[in-house]
């Protein structure tokens, strides 16, 4: 189920402690630039993705495992908050 980035807002709020869906995020991939609120989002899994919209690259990833949060953003060039 693809939402847009927004859905993805309460849990990148625990990871940083801020409102991030306003942030403006670069896909490593194709150059692209945008609001993290633009990003298509998937949380049904054991853990939210965020893909880019123009080249559908995996820019980050949230798992919670138990009391620890891995985040993993190797797809994203920068984030400017």
């Amino acid at each position: 189920m693809r939402l847009d980035g927004n859905a993805a807002g309460g849990v990148l709020t625990e990871v940083f402690s801020a409102d991030v869906t306003a942030a403006v995020l670069t896909c490593d991939h194709c150059g692209a630039d945008g609001p993290v609120a633009a990003a298509e989002a998937f949380m049904r899994g054991p853990g939210l993705v965020l893909r880019c919209p123009r080249c559908e690259n995996v820019l980050l990833r949230v798992v919670r495992i138990r009391e620890r949060m891995l985040l993993d953003t190797s797809g994203v060039r920068t984030l400017t908050m």
